[in-house]
């Protein structure tokens, strides 16, 4: 698990995240996309 940094219409948010050990991908989940990242989105888009 790594911290991993999101930026979206200027602002940041940060949640852990798999990282590959080897080669250092990240793997971003269906899950956070269509939560957390969701959220963010919808929050942002609305100011």
């Amino acid at each position: 698990m790594i911290k991993t940094d999101f930026t979206y219409l200027g602002h940041n948010f940060f949640t852990e995240i798999p990282k590959c050990p080897e080669c250092g991908q990240v793997f971003i989940s269906e899950e956070l996309v269509k939560g957390r990242i969701n959220d963010v989105e919808m929050q942002m888009e609305d100011k």
